[in-house]
């Protein structure tokens, strides 16, 4: 570190050196512009009558709509889903529709798909035995739809093409905007075990070995309309196996039938609940719907336990109804235990819901229904509240799945019942996460098929914030800018920037969940603050509830709803692999002195915009006898200056003159930034007598420099240490140089 020292002077030869001529460079050829800080039109979707430059739905904004009346019936013994159902299409677009695209997403499973020959190979030489047999020996049963038929409303048969995962049915003539069309389809399929084989580990069943009772998940379970918008026309992109679902709203009615000893739930409400619940169990239904505090138990485990043992041969019909959702979920088992309570959400009460075997106690009773009550009351908080009837959280071991009302989740006791924390702890996260995706994207309905990030990054995020309102120690994985360090500072060949699509991501769980869910954890606690965050991503959420949403969208209505220009943040994080690394690259001391130095710089002090001051004046003084003056190019003398204190008695009033003693110290502080990525410096200041001060610095000092950046401190106390980023709040990845005096490293091997 450098001490300098501080002296007031009077510039006697300002003028005359003002009129020394001085060189200028030659301009530089063939510079363009590569600062960081430029708007994103070269990035963004042109707004138009769609999509509004704000953000917002434009005045043409559309969507379709499918509606949807479903039988399907459960083939227990088999495994065996057969289903027939009528889709009706309305065509709310502007444009004419020669044919209609369906999505046959059971179709990733069937043997030797365009997905599974495009994965990579390689031999594992330990495998464990039955994955070796399933991998090698076992021969799987055939997967994917099996369509029996396509009819028109009049039932003749229509015209269509399957393409893997994709169905094209070809219409005879096409439909207009405004119009609509009634189509049936039949189908059936195996259900996959998907804890054993290969294929759709979103749903399928889990097979209790100990009592031969399955637990079935069912999804993607029939074919489904494709979204048709503004914005690529069909999205029919193929089913690889990682991005997931596109789908327009809809309603369902759904008519399930099931071994009569099943328990149901799923997506929408149970319309025939008298019909297939006893008049106790319907009782204590009613007690759930006026309980607020703790879950009412409506299928005890002791009727669970007798129901599993007995394998009726009987069937029985589970009626549901769905107002406005994307998709729809099963869950069915005779091992289901059930219970429920009532959430109040403004002014509607949501119901709670939760089911699961017995080998999932006491964690389950004891958690699941009240994390779905605290995720949805924190969702609602920071978004709008939940309009739909129920959230229901399914034990399903190793999955993690969402649908509109229900999911999937992990997470058990041991045999003994003992649950570790570290498994409590999951099993809440992923309640929080899946519950939440009832948020986004089920309702807040983006594209997964292209942008995992948009509800998975979004989700995580709000899963953090979740996590951190039930308990602020709580060991959230995603969200805290340190965790995602050691991915921002790895190898750039395995980097991908978030904007990426899903089916090309290396590692997906740190850049379509993690990265995305620190980059609004950044926005909202180090560069826009809560007030600003909180209250544009509420904009965001309520300008696209129920609608199709882009990325474009999302940027734009961050920025308009906040007035803070983002797209420096955008363009980094998001469409670029670059990291955060700032540091302090030197430190120089200054003090106030009467006793002249040698040399003097920087004399020449504009005032206003037009001239420059006479003064007196604070000028910096080197004991480097080098320096000149940076404006003339010519040697200082001390002796063309005369001090400030000459001038004191008739220049300044008594508070001012007492005031020349303070501040004592002065530190010219200069930051660097190895990294690439633009962010906010953070700086905390440890004084003498151990006081601390905190600066923080907004991402636009970068803006003129992208390399350093400098800050004076004046102060009555000597700066013991500086510490850039003291609680790591900025994702930075090297911490060696955030520290003034450096701190060394102790050795692994100390």
């Amino acid at each position: 570190m450098k001490k300098l020292s501080l002296l007031l002077l009077f510039p006697a030869i300002l003028i005359a050196q003002e009129k020394t001529t001085t060189t200028v460079a030659p301009k530089q050829q063939g510079k363009y512009d590569t600062n960081k800080f430029s708007q994103m039109y070269d990035l963004l979707a042109t707004p138009n009558m769609f999509r509004t430059a704000a953000g917002a739905p434009g005045p043409a904004y559309y969507q379709q709509q499918a509606d949807y009346k479903i039988d399907v019936e459960l083939d227990d013994k088999n495994s065996k889903l057969s289903g027939s159902e009528t889709i009706t299409y309305s065509n709310n677009s502007p444009d004419s529709l020669e044919y209609l695209w369906i999505q046959l997403d059971q179709n990733q499973a069937k043997a030797n798909t365009q997905s599974t020959l495009a994965e990579s190979e390689k031999i594992s030489q330990v495998l464990p035995l039955d994955g070796f047999s399933n991998k090698y020996l076992k021969k799987d049963l055939e997967r994917g739809f099996n369509i029996e038929y396509v009819k028109d409303a009049k039932g003749n048969a229509m015209s269509y093409t399957i393409n893997e995962t994709m169905m094209r049915i070809n219409l005879v003539t096409p439909l207009k905007p405004g119009e609509k069309i009634s189509f049936s389809v039949k189908w059936w399929y195996n259900i996959n075990n998907y804890r054993k084989e290969t294929g759709n580990g979103r749903s399928g069943y889990e097979l209790f070995e100990k009592d031969g009772n399955k637990i079935y998940v069912i999804a993607q379970f029939y074919p489904r309309m494709a979204v048709y918008n503004d914005v690529e026309g069909w999205q029919n992109m193929q089913f690889w196996g990682s991005g997931e679902f596109a789908l327009p709203f809809g309603n369902f009615d759904v008519n399930i039938t099931v071994p009569a000893d099943h328990v149901i739930d799923a997506t929408g409400e149970l319309t025939n609940r008298a019909e297939v619940f006893t008049p106790e169990q319907v009782k204590r239904y009613e007690q759930a719907q006026k309980s607020f505090d703790k879950p009412v138990v409506i299928v005890t485990q002791a009727e669970a336990e007798v129901t599993e043992k007995g394998f009726s041969e009987k069937k029985k019909t589970w009626k549901f109804s769905a107002k406005n959702v994307r998709d729809f979920g099963i869950a069915s088992s005779r091992k289901f235990i059930y219970d429920a309570m009532a959430v109040k959400l403004g002014n509607k009460i949501v119901m709670a819901e939760s089911v699961y075997p017995k080998e999932a106690n006491p964690l389950w009773g004891e958690t699941s229904t009240m994390t779905i009550a605290h995720t949805l009351k924190s969702y609602s908080s920071h978004t709008f509240d939940y309009p739909y009837p129920k959230a229901v959280s399914v034990s399903a071991e190793d999955q993690g799945m969402e649908y509109p009302m229900i999911c999937w989740n992990y997470g058990r006791p041991d045999e003994n019942g003992v649950t570790s924390k570290e498994v409590k702890n999951g099993m809440i996260g992923v309640v929080i996460h899946e519950v939440g995706h009832n948020f986004f994207p089920m309702i807040v309905n983006s594209d997964e098929r292209q942008w995992t990030w948009m509800d998975e990054g979004l989700n995580s995020f709000m899963q953090y914030m979740a996590e951190q309102e039930l308990d602020p120690n709580f060991p959230s994985r995603r969200g805290p800018a340190k965790n995602i360090v050691p991915y921002m500072s790895g190898d750039q060949k395995f980097l991908e920037p978030i904007m990426s699509n899903s089916e090309t991501i290396a590692q997906f769980g740190n850049n379509a969940y993690g990265k995305p869910a620190t980059g609004l954890n950044l926005l909202r606690e180090v560069v826009m603050g809560r007030e600003l965050f909180d209250y544009a991503f509420k904009t965001y959420a309520n300008r696209w509830k129920f609608k199709h949403p882009t990325p474009e969208d999302f940027f734009r209505t961050m920025e308009d709803a906040s007035a803070v220009d983002l797209d420096w943040f955008f363009r980094g994080w998001f469409y670029s692999t670059d990291f955060v690394d700032i540091g302090i690259k030197e430190v120089k001391q200054y003090y106030v002195s009467d006793t002249p130095t040698t040399d003097i710089k920087d004399v020449k002090v504009r005032k206003g915009r037009f001239g420059f001051d006479k003064g007196p004046f604070v000028y910096l003084v080197s004991n480097d006898n080098a320096e000149v003056n940076a404006s003339t190019k010519k040697p200082l003398k001390v002796a063309d200056f005369k001090l400030l204190s000459d001038y004191v008695d008739q220049t300044f009033t008594v508070e001012e003159k007492a005031g020349l003693k303070s501040p004592k110290y002065f530190y010219e502080v200069e930051f660097n930034k190895p990294g690439g990525m633009i962010m906010p410096i953070l700086v905390e200041i440890t004084y003498e007598d151990g006081s601390k001060q905190n600066y923080q610095y907004p991402a636009q000092i970068w803006r003129k420099n992208n390399d350093t950046a400098k800050k004076v401190y004046a102060t009555d106390k000597a700066i013991k240490s500086i510490q850039i980023d003291p609680k790591l709040m900025t994702a930075d990845i090297d911490v060696t140089n955030n520290s003034w005096p450096k701190v060394e490293e102790k050795s692994k091997f100390d």
